[in-house]
């Protein structure tokens, strides 16, 4: 069976934009990654879009949008995509499945969200809607709530850890520096996401501010087609492996501050792609919050548990150690637009691995690992990549 490749992208500004709606954000990057991948909007058979929405958008059924830019997809087939936090990648393993399965050659995919044209309450009780609402719908502070309390868990069982969530804020925020799509470019340095303050107040104790990932609008995009077909285009990355592992919706049936789905997701990726986590350059993980991206360090295997501290505190995850973790400053940085996120984490994992990446290039890219998650380790995605061309 044929293997999917990533031909091109594009990728809008994360942030507070002046679009208007999610049919505005789509057009932002429909075309552009058409043009990127060097082919004509006929050449694609299927479109698959990623969107949360679940109360954001008053345009629900948005798949036929993409025709309003892309008028030439018209009587092609057009799904839309959801599975929380991971709807990307709900999207692109669709367009993977699809080009496998000799249904078409070239695929395109987009990731959507317009976030922050709804009020701040009304946005937490939208993303807490991703949370078991018999057990989990009252808890405050929205989703935030939800991993202020992995985190509390966490703490009692391992001690505060408090250092370790303010060096990982730190360090996704100087890394989204480089990052001229993330949404807040500036080095906010340890001393003030390790503090709380009026500017860092908690959110969810023990998370503050800078625990948590930013309310963004977005659109990312992928056009990808069957490996046979990529070895005659301009650039090419190959998916080594791909996997999907769901667990168990209410937290209280698993044991939270173990994500044993994003672990069995990343065994079996790394087993399927013939690798060990030490053979990947660098990895684009979800921090949604800073605890997440520290239980994700144990999960992949980077140290047992109750240790994801020192992956941090002793510079493994920075830029320059032995994996670097979200060197485009990872949804900390660069924003969260629900369906854009993981498109967008893909996205940036194709510039790494052709050197397109500008500021945020490192210097050894030759393989990639991409997690993306829905929920608290529910919907749990792994993608592995390498270059071809």
């Amino acid at each position: 069976m044929t293997e999917a490749c990533i031909v091109g992208w594009a990728h809008s500004p994360f942030g507070k934009l002046d679009d208007p709606d999610i049919e505005s954000l789509i057009g932002r990057v429909a075309n552009q990654a058409i043009a990127d991948a060097g082919i004509a909007p006929h050449d694609i058979e299927g479109t698959f879009l990623s969107l949360f929405n679940n109360g954001f958008s008053n345009q629900d059924f948005p798949a036929s949008l993409v025709l309003q830019h892309v008028p030439e997809l018209r009587h092609t087939p057009i799904t839309r995509y959801e599975n929380a936090c991971a709807s990307g990648s709900a999207a692109i393993h669709g367009a993977r499945d699809f080009l496998r399965s000799g249904r078409g050659r070239f695929a395109l995919v987009i990731g959507v969200e317009k976030m922050t044209a709804t009020p701040g309450k009304e946005v937490g009780d939208i993303l807490l809607k991703a949370a078991y609402q018999k057990e989990e719908g009252d808890i405050p502070a929205g989703f935030a709530g939800v991993f202020g309390k992995i985190a509390e868990t966490y703490f009692q069982r391992y001690g505060d850890q408090s250092d370790a969530l303010a060096a990982i804020a730190a360090k996704n925020h100087k890394n989204g520096v480089d990052n001229p799509y993330a949404q807040m470019r500036k080095d906010l340095g340890y001393d003030f996401c390790r503090n709380v303050s009026e500017r860092n107040p908690y959110v969810a104790p023990p998370l503050k501010r800078t625990d948590c990932s930013l309310v963004s609008d977005g659109a990312a995009a992928l056009i990808m087609c069957d490996e046979e077909t990529a070895k005659a285009m301009g650039k090419a990355v190959r998916f080594r492996a791909a996997v999907q592992v769901n667990d168990f919706l209410p937290i209280s049936k698993r044991d939270i501050t173990q994500f044993e789905g994003a672990s069995l997701a990343w065994k079996r990726a790394l087993s399927d792609a013939n690798l060990k986590l030490g053979d990947l350059s660098f990895a684009e993980s979800h921090d949604c919050f800073t605890i997440a991206e520290l239980l994700e360090y144990e999960a992949m295997g980077l140290t047992a548990p109750g240790e994801g501290k020192r992956a941090v505190l002793e510079g493994w995850t920075a830029k320059d150690g032995r994996l670097p973790i979200n060197p485009s400053g990872g949804l900390k940085a660069k924003g969260h637009p629900i369906g854009a996120t993981g498109v967008s984490m893909h996205v940036v994992t194709a510039m790494q691995l052709t050197g397109q990446a500008g500021t945020m290039q490192l210097p050894k890219a030759d393989i990639g690992g991409v997690f993306n998650m829905g929920g608290a380790a529910v919907a749990n995605y792994v993608s592995i990549l390498e270059p071809i061309r």
